[in-house]
């Protein structure tokens, strides 16, 4: 019903109010339905996003094809082409990644799509990665552009993307990942068919995850504030300041997701 729900002026003004600037590197994790009624829907929303960053900025999704466990998603055999395979993270993310002029990066189980001027740079190095969010990752890449992640109705426990670059950048002594390697088919955008190798998590080990126990410790040290935008209690991170108290913590104390209280396993 027209008129009914936010508008794309409201959206953009809320996320001004936040924080959010013109020319910014922004990777979004979002639930639609939290935000509440939005005229025009997931489009809106991303042409909110679009508009507050402007054509100097970088925006940047999710667009995982799988909606479980890695395990057994990659055990179907899957094959991951970038330009048709649908995201499983959101109408949001859906809507972004079918958009004229976003990128989306070649890695068969962590996806990124990206628009930008930048959006090159955040999505090459991702292909034929071991493992998804090394530094080569966009989710490492954000961190060098000095990029924000948005938590936009979700939490970290069911979009903790950038907490495993912790895991990727040191000598992490946990059993993130399943023991076997796995290879997967990828079509690019021009149809070619590539062989990767990827690693995926060991379910075993991602049930002990406590990723919320983690988020008073982040608005503790002013890595991320809790905001709303329309309906939706939500959480603005500095994805460089995040990384930097993840290995702190880590180093210092053995903060994990695994061991919010620094306990050992």
């Amino acid at each position: 019903m027209e008129g009914l729900g936010l508008s794309q002026s409201q959206i953009e003004d809320q996320l001004r109010a936040c924080g959010i600037e013109e020319g910014a590197t922004l990777l979004l994790h979002s639930s639609l339905s939290k935000i509440g009624p939005v005229q025009g829907g997931a489009h809106t929303v991303v042409n909110a996003l679009l508009s507050v960053l402007g054509p100097k900025g970088n925006l940047l999704m999710p667009s995982s094809p799988v909606s479980g466990l890695q395990l057994e998603y990659v055990s179907q055999n899957p094959v991951f082409d970038v330009l048709n395979t649908p995201s499983k993270m959101g109408a949001i993310s859906e809507v972004f990644r079918t958009m004229p002029g976003v990128l989306r990066s070649l890695h068969p189980t962590e996806p990124i799509c990206a628009m930008g001027p930048d959006a090159d740079f955040l999505t090459k190095g991702h292909f034929n990665q071991l493992t998804p969010y090394n530094a080569d990752s966009p989710f490492r890449r954000l961190y060098e552009l000095k990029g924000k992640i948005l938590y936009l109705g979700v939490s970290l426990d069911n979009a903790g993307t950038n907490l495993h670059t912790l895991e990727d950048a040191l000598d992490f002594p946990y059993p993130v990942y399943h023991s076997k390697s796995f290879s997967l088919k990828v079509l690019d955008a021009n149809n070619q068919a590539h062989w990767v190798i990827t690693k995926v998590h060991n379910p075993d080990f991602s049930r002990r995850r406590k990723c919320d126990a983690l988020i008073p410790l982040f608005l503790q040290a002013n890595v991320a504030r809790e905001i709303t935008i329309g309906s939706a209690s939500s959480l603005l991170f500095d994805g460089d300041k995040m990384f930097s108290f993840m290995q702190d913590a880590f180093i210092n104390n053995r903060v994990t997701m695994y061991t919010p209280n620094g306990e050992e396993l």
